[in-house]
């Protein structure tokens, strides 16, 4: 049986510059995979090449046995894909409602019927409930990330891409994402993690692969890095 995700080879980059050199790297539903690295290691361009926000100039991109490389992102999104971006990336003028139904409208036409709806998205992230008419520069840091988190699970995704979740928040907003990461796996979404936080990433991934220079240098599961902690140092250059 396949992945849901398996990158084979996969090459890209900007304006003829190469940033991947032949990643190799596979989540399973209901798996979180760490991505750890230092930064310009190239993970957020993995996240796009996956997304179809850049364009592989090799390689595959497999989603549940059909081939995506190279396709638009709203076709990736429809085979199953949320994203949930690197700064948030919120809309400053919306209010939480309207980013919700926004997403809603977009889900795809074969999404599943016991999915994720706005009740059961409040229900996980239950402050946003109180937020609905707030704009979204009247959020702080930790709601724009579960808005965000929101506006992604509202496409109903098999597999969730995060691209450093944790980015600027407080440790408390921290915990809540590993605990919303973690309650999201459980449920079977496949999550692939780019993060900078290693104590975040070691305790909810289950693999851990970490990008030097474009390339998956290391990838084992997470008790194998626990274990050999000056590994971990010696990889992230810590």
């Amino acid at each position: 049986m396949s992945s849901l995700l398996e990158v084979r080879g996969l090459t890209a980059g900007y304006a003829g510059s190469a940033v991947l050199h032949g990643v190799d790297l596979t989540v399973d539903a209901a798996e979180v995979v760490a991505v750890l690295g230092r930064n310009g290691m190239g993970k957020s361009t993995l996240v796009s090449s996956v997304m179809g926000l850049i364009r592989p100039s090799g390689g595959s991109v497999r989603i549940g046995g059909v081939e995506h490389a190279g396709k638009a992102p709203y076709a990736v999104a429809r085979s199953g894909v949320g994203l949930v971006p690197q700064g948030r990336r919120v809309f400053a003028s919306l209010t939480v409602a309207e980013h919700l139904t926004i997403a809603s409208r977009r889900r795809p036409a074969a999404a599943r019927p016991t999915g994720w709806d706005r009740r059961r998205v409040l229900d996980l992230l239950p402050q946003l409930a109180g937020r609905l008419t707030h704009r979204g520069d009247q959020l702080s840091g930790g709601e724009q990330q579960m808005l965000a988190i929101a506006r992604a699970l509202l496409t109903n995704p098999q597999l969730l891409l995060l691209d450093e979740p944790s980015e600027g928040l407080a440790p408390a907003l921290v915990h809540q994402v590993r605990d919303v990461v973690r309650e999201l796996a459980a449920g079977g979404i496949g999550i692939l993690l780019v993060e900078q936080d290693v104590r975040l990433a070691l305790s909810v991934a289950s693999r851990v692969a970490v990008m030097a220079k474009g390339r998956i240098v290391a990838d084992a599961p997470t008790e194998d890095f626990r274990a050999d902690p000056g590994r971990v140092r010696e990889l992230l250059g810590l």
